[in-house]
C-alpha cells in the first residue's frame, strides 16, 4: 500500500514536469510584433524552439530579452531555430516574434517555451540510505525522463511543421513543374504546327512559279 501511494505521488510529480514545456500556434501580422513572458529563478534553464509555418518567404525576426532589458538572443529573418539558454537572473524573460519587415502578409509561427527548475539542494550530514536512499534516486530518475520526453514531444511536433512546409514546396515545385511542361508542349506543338504551315506554303509557291 505504501508502495502504491508512492509510485502515484511521482507519477503526479512526472505530470507535473510535462507541464513546463508549451507550444503555441501564433499569427504575427504585417508590421506587427508578439511578445511572450517567463517568470524564472536563477539557473533555470530555458528553451525556445521555433517554425514558421506559414507566410511569405516562411522568415521572422526573434529575439530574447533578460529583465533588465539587455539582449540575449536576437535573429533576423529565420525560417526556424532552437536556442536554449540558463538564466543568470531572477525575473521576467521575454520573447518576442516580429513581422514588421512584411508589408502586406502575416506569418504563422509554431513555437514551445521550456523551463526546467534547478533543483533543489538538501544539505545532509549523511548521505541518504536504505528505503530514503532509493526513493531520491527514482525522483531524479523520473525527473530526467519527464525533461526528455517533453523534448522528445516538443521535437515531434518542430518536425511535423517542417514536414508540413517540406510538404507544401514540394507540391508548389511540383506543380510549376507540370505547369512549365504543358507550356513547353504548346510551344513545341505551336512551332512544328507553323513549320508545317510554312513548308506547305513554300512548296505551293514553287508550283505556281
Amino acid at each position: 500500500m505504501h508502495k502504491s501511494i508512492f509510485y502515484l505521488i511521482q507519477f503526479l510529480l512526472l505530470v507535473s514536469i510535462f507541464q513546463q514545456g508549451f507550444s503555441y500556434l501564433l499569427t504575427v501580422d504585417a508590421h506587427a510584433e508578439e511578445c511572450f513572458f517567463d517568470k524564472v529563478e536563477v539557473g533555470s534553464k530555458m528553451g525556445l524552439m521555433y517554425e514558421i509555418s506559414e507566410g511569405g518567404f516562411l522568415d521572422i525576426d526573434v529575439k530574447i530579452i533578460d529583465p533588465d532589458g539587455e539582449l540575449i538572443y536576437e535573429g533576423l529573418r529565420e525560417s526556424s531555430g532552437k536556442y536554449t539558454f540558463a538564466a543568470t537572473k531572477k525575473g521576467a524573460y521575454t520573447y518576442c516574434f516580429s513581422n514588421q519587415m512584411s508589408t502586406m502578409t502575416p506569418k504563422v509561427v509554431l513555437f514551445s517555451m521550456e523551463v526546467t527548475e534547478p533543483e533543489k539542494v538538501e544539505l545532509e550530514k549523511d548521505n541518504p540510505t536504505g528505503e530514503d536512499g532509493e526513493h531520491k534516486k527514482l525522483e531524479t530518475m523520473l525527473r530526467n525522463l519527464g525533461s526528455a520526453l517533453t523534448s522528445v514531444k516538443h521535437e515531434q511536433e518542430y518536425m511535423n511543421v517542417r514536414d508540413k512546409n517540406h510538404r507544401a514546396i514540394n507540391e508548389s515545385t511540383n506543380k510549376r513543374v507540370v505547369m512549365w511542361s504543358f507550356f513547353e508542349s504548346f510551344v513545341l506543338l505551336s512551332m512544328t504546327i507553323g513549320q508545317v504551315y510554312y513548308l506547305k506554303r513554300y512548296f505551293e509557291v514553287r508550283r505556281v512559279v
